[in-house]
């Protein structure tokens, strides 16, 4: 089969730092599906994962946790899906990845692809939806159904995938969304999605909140540069609030500011569940299938922005380096192999 990897970890003008292979298909077990991948999208955990460092690879590393495809096979303990169903899932960060023709991927973190979506626009969706609704949901524990409507949520690099799909989320449940972006375009975008109102991540955000009308907002999600926006989300979330984060911090970040407060901070990170092998892995499954309904429905809608064809080693590298400039809007997608 046809894949697209690594075995050196190299800078991004490094003309080898990924490679087009030909590897062995591989046959699955238990829940496992054997997905015929039809298109993939990247994300910043693909360049991260690829970060240059001092390591060789004793086989070829596949990146890529994003995908859209058509189920080929399926293994023996196998319940939720046959052969021909077509499918979209993030993956398993522990496993290979999805930049390669056929994929291995428990069945219990894959949802069936949105009808109403051709592969290459359903593939832009599961990573960043996953995250947005654990965030959302499972995190800041907001009430999908709308038991919270009202609620402020201030959605911080609201123009980036997990905020675009996050934006709508937060919507189905009734909360008043506050997004930030810092250009004119990603301002518009998101104000497309539904955010309520945008204000500038890159200007002091305490008198943008209070010229809303706001003193404090319920929950904070930090979607970009943690480091950056610490001190922020916290002067602004309220007491006994919640701030959230799916961006790794550099340095410290001070927890003696939650305290006066009250406030929780709380990590998401949507590979826990198959890293672990949790017992509600099966919520992936769920939520995804929610999603797609939604999506469906015309509730929610896509956020590819960018449909790059083949899947190939030049493309990817060319979709790498985007990523990298953190300017993203939406979704990039690589559709079809060459």
């Amino acid at each position: 089969m046809k894949a697209v990897g690594l075995k050196r970890y190299l800078l991004n003008d490094d003309p080898e730092f990924l490679l087009d292979l030909t590897l062995e298909s591989p046959s699955p077990k238990g829940c496992q599906l054997l997905v015929a991948v039809q298109a993939i999208s990247v994300n910043p955990v693909d360049t991260k994962v690829r970060a240059p460092k001092d390591k060789v690879e004793a086989s070829s590393k596949i990146l890529g946790w994003d995908a859209a495809g058509i189920v080929l096979e399926v293994g023996p303990d196998v319940t939720l899906f046959k052969p021909g169903d077509e499918v979209f899932y993030a993956g398993d960060i522990t496993r290979p990845g999805s930049n390669s023709e056929f994929q291995l991927v428990d069945e219990r973190i894959v949802g069936h692809k949105p009808k109403s979506l051709t592969f290459a626009e359903a593939a832009a969706l599961p990573l960043t939806a996953i995250t947005a609704y654990e965030a959302i949901f499972d995190r800041l524990q907001f009430d999908v159904w709308g038991k919270h409507k009202g609620q402020t949520l201030l959605i911080v690099g609201a123009a980036g995938g997990v905020g675009s799909i996050g934006i709508q989320l937060a919507k189905i449940a009734g909360l008043t969304v506050i997004g930030t972006a810092s250009r004119r375009e990603s301002a518009e975008w998101i104000t497309s999605l539904g955010a309520n109102h945008v204000i500038n991540h890159f200007e002091p955000m305490r008198q943008q909140i209070e010229s809303l009308g706001h003193k404090y907002v319920d929950a904070v999600a930090l979607f970009n540069d943690t480091d950056r926006h610490w001190n922020t989300a916290v002067d602004l979330v309220r007491p006994q609030g919640k701030v959230l984060s799916i961006v790794e911090n550099r340095g410290p970040l001070d927890q003696d500011l939650l305290k006066q407060k009250s406030a929780t901070f709380i990590w998401e990170f949507m590979f826990t569940r198959s890293m672990f092998q949790t017992p509600d892995m099966v919520q992936q499954h769920e939520l995804l299938n929610q999603v797609a309904n939604w999506i469906d429905q015309g509730i929610v809608r896509g956020t590819s922005r960018e449909v790059i064809s083949p899947i190939n080693a030049e493309n990817l590298r060319r979709a790498h380096r985007t990523i990298e400039q953190g300017r993203s809007i939406g979704k990039l997608v690589l559709e079809g192999w060459s």
